[in-house]
Order: C-alpha cells, then sequence, then structure tokens
C-alpha cells in the first residue's frame, strides 16, 4: 500500500495552479488553526485532548497531499504553504514540550536549529523559498515526529503513566531529530546545488 505520494496517478499530467482556493490549501490552513489550539490544550494539562489535535495535526500533513494529487489541485500556493505549515507546527511543538518540561531539550534544538540554518541559508541564496522538492527522508522524519510526539503526550495522562509509552515515544522522537538533522543537510546541499545551476544558466532537474 501507498503512504507517501499516495493519490498519484499514473500517466497523468498534473496542472499547477496558481489560486489560493483550493482543497488542500483549506486544509492546510485548518493545520496553522489547530496548533495554537495544540499549545493552549498542553498548557491546560489537558494532555488527552492536546493528543487528539496532534493526531489531527499528523493526518491533515497527509491528507492535503493526497487531495492535491487526487483532485488535481497542486498550487503554487500549497507548493511553499505546505512546508511552512510543517515547520510552524514542529517548532511551536517541540517548543511547548520543553516549556512545559514533557520533553528534553534537544527536541527543540535538533529541530529549531536546523530550520534556522536553512531558512538564513534559503534568503541568502534566494531571498525565499528555494522550491526543492521533499525527499521521502524529510516525509519520514515528519512522519515520526507527528507519530512521538502524541504517544509522549499520551504517556504524561493518567493511564499512560509508567507505561512503554514514554519509552517508545523518546526512541521515536530520537530517531525523528536524527533525520531531521541528515534531512536538513541534504536541503542545505541542495540548494547550494541548486543555486549554482541557475548561475550558471544549466537545467535544475533536482
Amino acid at each position: 500500500m501507498r503512504i507517501i505520494g499516495a493519490g498519484t496517478r499514473d500517466n497523468f499530467e498534473y496542472r499547477l495552479l496558481t489560486t489560493f482556493w483550493t482543497v488542500p490549501n483549506l486544509i492546510t490552513m485548518v493545520r496553522f488553526l489547530l496548533v495554537p489550539l495544540f499549545v493552549w490544550q498542553t498548557l491546560s494539562t489537558h494532555y488527552g485532548w492536546a493528543t487528539l489535535t496532534l493526531a489531527v495535526l499528523g493526518s491533515s500533513d497527509w491528507i492535503d497531499g493526497y487531495a492535491a494529487r487526487r483532485l488535481d489541485q497542486i498550487s503554487t500556493v500549497g507548493k511553499w504553504l505546505d512546508p511552512v505549515a510543517d515547520r510552524v507546527a514542529l517548532i511551536v511543538i517541540a517548543t511547548t514540550f520543553v516549556a512545559t518540561k514533557i520533553a528534553p531539550a534537544w527536541l527543540v534544538f535538533s529541530i529549531v536549529i536546523p530550520d534556522i540554518i536553512l531558512i538564513t541559508n534559503a534568503l541568502v541564496l534566494f531571498h525565499g523559498n528555494p522550491n526543492l522538492r521533499v525527499s521521502t527522508l524529510g516525509k519520514v522524519r515528519t512522519a515520526l515526529l507527528l507519530v512521538g510526539t502524541p504517544l509522549l503526550l499520551l504517556g504524561n495522562t493518567d493511564w499512560g503513566k509508567g507505561t512503554v509509552l514514554g519509552d517508545i515515544s523518546t526512541w521515536a522522537l530520537a530517531l525523528a531529530c536524527v533525520l531531521h538533522v541528515v534531512a536538513a543537510v541534504q536541503y542545505f546541499v541542495q540548494a547550494h546545488r541548486k543555486s549554482r545551476a541557475l548561475k550558471s544558466g544549466s537545467e535544475w532537474s533536482g
């Protein structure tokens, strides 16, 4: 069963829409709105509801990509809006976990520092979004983060404390953070390759 790239149609030529008003973009905007809700639920120690919100956040990241391919609604806005939503969600979630002492500081550092480097690199080279293709490694990393974080919250609920959930979530998040750093290095290298290709006038196929 295909998970990554689900919804892709074989032998189908996709359009690239310029409008904001597409189903995938609306789903992505809902993801933005769920982030402050998650923060409030976590600060209020409503860990059960916060876990549910994270589950919706994680599934919506997959659903908007599926909808874009299945409905032929890939858009220029969606190409930058979706990764921005992912970055904002991950940074805020990690920061909230560390601030509330649910997770150790290495979680936020391993996510935020690589992202700051990538954003700075993109601004220097492209003065904006480099429009790099999302790698499979990046998608696996995001999936692990969005699975590990709800498990971490469940491990802090009354019935989850003292169970194996805490260990599972810690290992999942540790692996996700390692992949996050590796993926960041890949994107950093790809950005420089694309910049050199554009400056030389050669075709970029990355």
